[in-house]
């Protein structure tokens, strides 16, 4: 394989393992449901479509013709994560989730 695609195959994962990871944290770090359903619903969904896409180049690279399967899979995933999100933060709207009254503070105190 090439080693330009091999460098954009790496570095994509990378780019969705730290996307990904972002989205992790920022669920499990902020306060309510409101702010806690940002992060997986942007970062993460940027994570996992650049992995996607990654194995989209890899397999366009490494075998004949172009790889329908994975871009499928990201237009389904960038579809539907806002799609859910959305119903999401309707349903909580619904129930009267609670919502953080305090300020976020970045130093953690």
């Amino acid at each position: 394989m090439n080693l330009v695609i091999e460098f954009v195959v790496a570095s994509l994962i990378l780019l969705g393992a730290a996307f990904a990871l972002l989205g992790s944290v920022g669920l499990a770090r902020l306060p309510d449901f409101f702010t806690r359903l940002h992060g997986p619903t942007k970062a993460t969904t940027l994570g996992v479509g650049a992995m996607v896409l990654a194995s989209a180049v890899y397999f366009t690279a490494t075998q004949q013709g172009f790889s329908l399967h994975e871009i499928a899979v990201m237009v389904f995933l960038f579809i539907t994560a806002p799609v859910s999100a959305h119903l999401l933060a309707k349903a909580a709207l619904h129930r009267s989730a609670p919502e953080c009254s305090e300020e976020i503070d970045d130093a953690g105190k």
